[in-house]
């Protein structure tokens, strides 16, 4: 998220939604087995309660911002942790430059089906309600739209990850798009 001038900032809870979207984009799958995306999350929320007072910001999207970079601290600690790796400020840097670029990618997404630039406010909420979306629908469906939306692959590099078809991913993302919008809209 942007910051929204004068945005209202939310109860952390109402991130975790928007956290896990961005952790299972960015999960290192050497984690796979040993740690889940959303044991990150809670880590993260648990973190952010107890520093709370360390937070300096005024605006929702600020909120966001500090929230996105405690994520790409526990992610790059994970891995170094489970990888034996030493500290890389490196991977640190470069995950928070990915969520941030993710973060980026979604609200450019969420900007583009709904309200002008002057409705930021409701544009942030709207991508809290997308994440929370995001997070209903099932798995394969998902990880296509993450992939596709967070990540800014293409269809052939998301064929190649997945070892899947051409037409099997672009089912995968209609589908996903047309639920998507179904759970938006509470199947209006």
């Amino acid at each position: 998220m942007t910051a929204e001038p004068g945005g209202p900032l939310h109860p952390l809870e109402d991130y975790r939604a928007y956290l896990l979207m961005l952790a299972r984009a960015h999960f290192d799958q050497r984690l796979q087995g040993k740690l889940g995306a959303s044991d990150l999350v809670q880590q993260t929320l648990l973190e952010a309660h107890q520093r709370h007072e360390q937070f300096r910001g005024r605006s929702a999207g600020e909120q966001a911002a500090w929230l996105r970079q405690i994520l790409a601290h526990n992610l790059a600690d994970a891995v170094r942790r489970f990888s034996r790796e030493a500290r890389n400020l490196g991977l640190e840097q470069s995950l928070n430059v990915a969520l941030d670029e993710s973060s980026a990618r979604i609200e450019a997404w969420v900007a583009s089906q709904g309200p002008r630039p002057d409705e930021q406010a409701e544009r942030g909420e709207l991508l809290l309600h997308l994440a929370e979306a995001l997070d209903r629908l099932p798995p394969e469906q998902r990880t296509v739209l993450d992939l596709k939306h967070l990540q800014g692959r293409s269809v052939a590099e998301i064929c190649q990850l997945l070892g899947r078809s051409e037409a099997s991913v672009a089912g995968l993302l209609r589908r996903g798009l047309k639920s998507l919008r179904e759970v938006l809209t509470g199947g209006r």
